[in-house]
């Protein structure tokens, strides 16, 4: 369908979205993304599981770039590559549309994905390695350029000879030597294009294997030319990762980042960095092979280690490296006169037998700090007065550690990376503490929290500062919106990620039956608490009564149940006190049991036959955790999830010293009360693993809170409003027995026979919207007038 978006502001934008009827909350948030879009901000979104968020996102984005031809690429984040490939098949079914209103040469739109070689490669010889890392250090081993310069030299000669001592990396591992798609791509020259259209990963390996092309080199070759481009956080966030693929990106995109309710977690992720006595002693043997090579190269070749420092400050003159302050302002001038690039880089490590001894001197003095027994906990401008005092490097010097190593790295032609992983992150490390003088603390531990009296000293570099990664994206680009199902508190976000929201926005969720029924389980059917707070949560009675809650779901509810636990150790605990005490053996009368584990391929195997105990109508019971892998990727739609308990207020570890120092750092900087932060973490948690069980507006299912603490307004009142909207005062406080006769009202209720036409009273068609359009009603807020409009919008269909 085609309608038109008017916020009552700029021009009207004419949407074209590729299904017969939208969700009014749909069409509110195409309101708020224009809003931003035409003012040239950013924005932030909640809007509730399963209305078609992404469809929404893309459908306005696009139709504003066929409107704005001057507004650049789209970049759509996604933190999975299944979450990527949804992505990419909701464009398909868009662009299909698009070519059909428009015709295919109007409409003619290139959209990819892009991933890690890993996902990607369609070279047997590499894909079968196994890692992502081997799968990498294979593909370099044969596409690097000095390697096939060097390939190409000894065909050129006589090709029975033998030159594999030449060769330095051995390019003719495994008796391959060559990548023929690589070759072939790089053969193919300028012709070696992607038609317009729309490419999965599957559809770009298939294409590769059809043209003979490597599709990794492919896609990333066309991330120029892409109208929309789908990949990873880690390719906008984390710098090293973003330097390489989206340092080209104009600064009219449009970025999303999609089920960024954990955005501050990747972001502090992406700029930390933990070294350990294991990773600092390959860190020493790394430097000794360094020397090696580099001794070697100044008898075979001093000119290129001569030119190579020219090439470092070129590099980063290009990526916009050398800032012109210094300090923190990671965004820079690229235009710098050679003299002054000169004097950014400090002259002693210039030399590559000079930065070497640096980097040792440096490992040598982390070492040295390691061997304390003591917790330490220190700014970087108190380790970095303590490291030139002690080891005589300054915080210059470090600053540019990790792009000299990688400048070094490619003079000296090492394609095995994996040699140098722990050397890297070494000099990464040096480079993030020589970097920021804020935002950041450095805690040393000698023993292991699990096991305090087993020395296993650890120092973090630990960002404290969520915005410090992000700045660079929300001032580079032109719009940015960050959108989620659970985003409440909707005001924190900005002040986590340091940007000024043009847009911030929590929707409604517009339904035709209540087919959601959250309630809060207080109490046992002895009246004892539930609860996990620390000083009740391994109390028999406690555990009894979760159990109880379970065994009186598994009678009542049919298909599958999921209950989420806020740790692994906790839900250990629990699972075997239920076995001691006959609990387990009672709800296994009722539902099979599965339970997700630390180890990914165990975890998969039991999901696996838990939906298939779901499809044979045997029905099933998943035990998970609430961060896990789980909570956060996998969906438990239609009968895979008629209820989901959480158990608990899933809290982080509040001993933990690198939350310590966060709280206090939210404290002093952001006025963020530890306890606000702490509650806010852990109801956005609760609410993504309770979200897992409605995925669309036919399907149904319980949300069951048990903890006596949801109870109160403020826990409860951080949840989504789309969830706290169902929290009527009749399934708040309940006991175990009360809420299994709420469980079984609810659930005769959504058995009863429902036509999917009755649907349509919560979805807009092209009539309704034109009517609405006509009176003004865009101007009002569309969820609250389509509950208002529901009887007449049924007379219209």
């Amino acid at each position: 369908m085609r309608f038109t978006i008017d916020d009552g502001g700029s021009a009207p934008i004419e949407v074209f979205f590729p299904y017969d009827s939208v969700y009014p909350e749909q069409v509110a948030y195409m309101r708020e993304m224009k809003r931003a879009l035409d003012a040239r901000g950013h924005g932030a979104v909640e809007m509730p599981t399963g209305t078609g968020k992404t469809i929404t996102v893309l459908s306005m984005c696009v139709s504003y770039q066929l409107a704005h031809p001057e507004v650049g690429k789209i970049i759509y984040c996604t933190r999975t590559v299944p979450e990527m490939e949804k992505v990419l098949e909701e464009m398909k079914a868009l662009q299909a549309y698009i070519e059909k209103e428009l015709g295919a040469e109007t409409a003619r739109m290139l959209s990819l994905g892009l991933s890690s070689r890993k996902n990607m490669c369609v070279n047997p010889a590499v894909a079968d390695e196994g890692s992502r890392e081997s799968v990498d250090g294979r593909c370099r081993r044969l596409t690097a350029s000095w390697v096939r310069e060097r390939r190409l030299e000894r065909q050129a000669r006589d090709a029975g000879r033998t030159v594999a001592a030449e060769d330095g990396e051995g390019d003719n591992e495994g008796g391959v030597s060559c990548c023929d798609w690589f070759e072939e791509f790089e053969t193919a020259g300028e012709k070696a294009v992607l038609p317009p259209g729309v490419y999965t990963l599957h559809d770009l390996r298939q294409f590769g294997r059809a043209k003979k092309w490597c599709p990794y080199f492919l896609a990333r070759n066309m991330i120029s030319f892409a109208n929309v481009i789908v990949y990873n956080y880690q390719y906008m966030l984390d710098p090293k990762v973003a330097s390489l693929v989206s340092s080209a990106l104009e600064k009219e995109c449009v970025v999303v980042f999609d089920e960024a309710h954990n955005i501050d977690n990747v972001c502090i992720e992406a700029l930390s960095v933990n070294l350990r006595q294991q990773t600092l002693e390959n860190a020493g043997r790394s430097i000794t092979s360094l020397n090696a090579r580099i001794d070697k190269a100044k008898q075979t070749d001093e000119r290129r280690l001569r030119q190579e420092y020219e090439r470092l400050v070129n590099g980063l003159a290009q990526q916009g490296v050398l800032a012109r302050g210094g300090g923190e302002d990671m965004l820079m001038n690229p235009v710098i006169p050679d003299d002054i690039l000169r004097e950014a880089v400090p002259g002693n490590i210039r030399r590559a037998e000079h930065f070497v001894a640096v980097l040792k001197r440096f490992v040598e003095y982390l070492k040295f700090r390691l061997q304390s027994t003591q917790v330490e906990q220190e700014t970087p401008t108190a380790f970095l007065q303590h490291c030139a005092a002690n080891a005589g490097i300054d915080g210059k010097t470090l600053k540019f550690c990790y792009d000299r190593l990688t400048s070094l790295l490619k003079t000296l032609e090492v394609v095995d990376m994996d040699e140098y992983n722990a050397l890297s992150l070494v000099a990464n490390f040096a480079a993030l503490v020589g970097t920021y003088s804020k935002g950041f603390a450095l805690i040393l531990e000698p023993y292991d929290e699990r096991y305090p009296n087993i020395p296993d000293p650890v120092l973090q570099l630990a960002c404290l500062d969520a915005s410090l990664a992000i700045k660079p994206v929300f001032e580079r680009f032109q719009s940015v919106f960050i959108t989620s199902g659970t985003l409440s508190p909707i005001d924190l976000y900005p002040k986590l990620l340091g940007f000024n929201p043009v847009c911030a926005k929590s929707l409604e969720m517009t339904l035709t039956r209540e087919c959601l029924c959250p309630m809060v389980i207080t109490r046992g059917a002895d009246q004892q608490a539930v609860s996990t707070k620390f000083d009740v949560r391994d109390d028999p009675n406690v555990i009894q009564n979760y159990g109880r809650i379970l065994v009186g779901l598994a009678q009542t509810v049919p298909d599958g149940i999921v209950a989420f636990f806020v740790s692994y150790s906790y839900m250990e605990n629990i699972v075997s006190k239920w076995h001691e005490t006959g609990i387990l053996r009672e709800i296994m009368q009722h539902k099979l049991v599965f339970i997700e584990t630390t180890d990914v391929v165990e975890t998969s195997l039991a999901l696996d036959n838990y939906r298939r105990a779901c499809n044979c109508g045997r029905g099933a019971i998943f035990l998970s955790v609430a961060r896990g892998k789980v909570a956060e990727g996998i969906d438990f739609d239609r009968h895979y999830g008629r209820a989901v308990v959480m158990y608990g207020v899933p809290y982080q570890y509040t001993l933990s010293r690198i939350l310590r120092a966060r709280l206090e750092y939210l404290r002093e900087t952001f006025q963020i009360k530890e306890s606000d932060f702490l509650a806010f973490d852990a109801v956005r948690q609760a609410a993504q693993c309770v979200g897992r069980v409605i995925r669309s507006k036919k399907d149904y299912g319980l949300m069951v809170f048990a903890d006596k603490r949801y109870n109160s307004q403020d826990k409860r009142g951080k949840l989504p409003g789309w969830i706290t909207s169902h929290l009527h005062e009749e399934v708040l406080n309940l006991s175990t027995d009360m809420a299994m006769q709420v469980a079984r009202t609810f659930m005769r209720s959504m058995s009863q026979p429902f036509s999917h036409d009755d649907s349509k009273k919560s979805l807009f068609d092209q009539e309704m919207l034109n009517r609405l359009a006509a009176e003004g009603g865009y101007r009002e807020a569309l969820p609250a007038q389509a509950r208002k409009l529901a009887p007449e919008i049924m007379m219209h269909i």
